[in-house]
């Protein structure tokens, strides 16, 4: 299943939804069907594995390794 961006015209809030492309999305937020699909960007090529990288830093100064192979975990 893709994941959509919409924006919601009822309590103008723009969320990501993992839906069918068959079914109709609703606001989590506040329950309403009036919902615009955006248009996705995706993030550029050269930055992701800098993205990945801090992020996994970030994780492992807060003690969260549950995303790592034992590999990759500090002993």
């Amino acid at each position: 299943m893709p994941l959509y961006s919409y924006h919601c015209k009822d309590c103008d809030k723009d969320v990501e939804l993992l839906i069918r492309a068959s079914d109709t999305p609703v606001c989590p937020s506040c329950g309403g069907p009036r919902l615009d699909r955006l248009l996705s960007r995706t993030a550029p090529e050269g930055q992701s594995k800098s993205l990945i990288k801090s992020a996994r830093a970030q994780a492992a100064r807060e003690g969260h390794f549950s995303n790592y192979s034992r590999s990759e975990r500090p002993r």
